[in-house]
């Protein structure tokens, strides 16, 4: 199994980059954690004060079921992924059935961070973006996917996500194997990526070709 880390600032098309990987290999290849699923859920929270969570520090992130689960799948085993809910900070009673692929495809702004999940990963892509545009882009996607209102998502920004940033996942930017500006808009950045991945299921052994079919 060849684990691929896609690190990067909110709003900076690590998703972009993650779905032309999935589309241009194949995603039944492919298996896809974001770490996005794995916040610490709140649902015991008063909904007033979920809000009031830094959701940008490390200490936001289940990180011991994300790693967890990155070390059964390559150890061959499936995985429950848990769903989030972004609008209202927790997690849902449903997960998602993830099964090992020759690709395991790991995204989020802090992945980078913890050092034990480092060293798992094969090749570590860090997509680097302008301020101004991730802000625009999160301010967007909170809006119309995750309910929040303008006034809210400028005050997160200010208060936690551009601190966050500049703390923790731009220092981390050092441990890329591959920086790719300006994300999904990069053909070239993601050709080559393509190319190396491909070059790696080529070389994969035949039996663990076989087993994935």
């Amino acid at each position: 199994m060849m684990i691929i880390g896609i690190c990067g600032g909110t709003g900076s098309g690590k998703t972009t980059v993650s779905q032309r990987i999935l589309e241009n290999i194949s995603r039944e290849r492919v298996a896809y954690l974001q770490h996005d699923s794995y916040y610490r859920n709140l649902g015991e929270m008063p909904l007033e004060l979920r809000h009031q969570i830094n959701f940008d520090h490390p200490d936001a992130l289940d990180n011991e079921l994300f790693l967890g689960h990155v070390r059964s799948l390559r150890a061959g085993e499936s995985i429950a992924m848990p769903v989030y809910d972004f609008a209202r900070h927790e997690r849902r009673q449903e997960t998602i059935r993830v099964d090992p692929s020759p690709i395991l495809l790991l995204e989020g702004i802090l992945i980078f961070v913890d050092a034990a999940l480092r060293e798992l990963m094969d090749l570590r892509i860090f997509v680097d973006t302008a301020d101004d545009l991730r802000f625009i882009r999160r301010l967007q996607r909170d809006v119309t996917e995750r309910g929040r209102s303008v006034d809210l998502v400028i005050r997160q920004y200010l208060a936690t996500v551009r601190p966050m940033h500049e703390q923790f996942v731009e220092p981390s930017k050092r441990f890329a194997d591959v920086i790719i500006p300006e994300g999904g808009h990069n053909e070239v950045g993601i050709d080559l990526i393509t190319g190396r991945i491909q070059a790696q299921l080529l070389v994969q052994p035949r039996s663990d070709r076989v087993a994935q079919g």
